[in-house]
């Protein structure tokens, strides 16, 4: 679990862990003061796993946006992919970004593994917190754990109409590989589908400007 702060922080045991300053983490930025939305709580925010008591905040998330899968509660408990082997492959990653307290999810992202292929089937931030670099962050550590798992390259799918979410994966490197024409419904509309290659991705590279 990486953890964004200040420089040193103390844990339970008195030894100094070290973290990553928010402002050079992932390009991860904090708001401008101005901004009275954001709780001084982003200074401190963290990427981890999401774990089963998150999972009410994650679906306030998910259904307050429109382009956001909306999963019943059973997706996101097989996406936790909570196997007692611990070292096996996971099947999914599911990871979450919040303010360090509980209950305070701002933003989640979710990828099927199937090395040396993932397919990135989620990336969701708080319509509050939007702008603000944590979609980057949450996609950084992502990649990361991804390289772990053996994964060499990234899918996904996004509706053709979802200029957002397009412009985000374009600066983090994903290009346009095809078409499907009509896959997506209510509206119906066609499905682009886009690849990452993760040798020689940087994250700090391909995360300039804003999300």
């Amino acid at each position: 679990m990486k953890r964004i702060g200040t420089p040193h922080e103390e844990d339970a045991s008195g030894a100094k862990a070290r973290i990553e300053y928010v402002g050079k983490m992932r390009g991860l930025k904090p708001p401008p003061p101005s901004e009275s939305s954001y709780p001084a709580a982003f200074q401190a925010a963290r990427i981890r796993r999401m774990s089963p008591e998150d999972l009410d905040r994650v679906m306030e998330i998910a259904a307050s946006l429109k382009d956001a899968p909306q999963w019943p509660r059973e997706a996101y408990t097989a996406a936790l992919d909570m196997d007692p082997n611990q070292d096996a492959t996971p099947r999914r990653i599911a990871l979450v970004t919040d303010g360090g307290q509980a209950g305070k999810v701002m933003g989640l992202a979710v990828a099927s593994l199937i090395p040396p292929q993932a397919e990135l089937e989620t990336i969701a931030v708080d319509a509050h917190y939007q702008r603000s670099g944590l979609a980057r962050g949450l996609f950084a550590e992502l990649a990361d754990r991804l390289r772990l798992a053996g994964v060499t390259e990234i899918i996904l799918e996004v509706r053709a109409s979802n200029e957002r979410a397009l412009g985000l994966y374009r600066r983090l490197g994903f290009v346009e590989i095809g078409r499907r024409p009509g896959y997506y419904q209510a509206p119906a509309e066609d499905a682009i589908l886009m690849r990452l290659e993760l040798e020689g991705f940087e994250p700090e590279a391909a995360h300039a400007g804003k999300p």
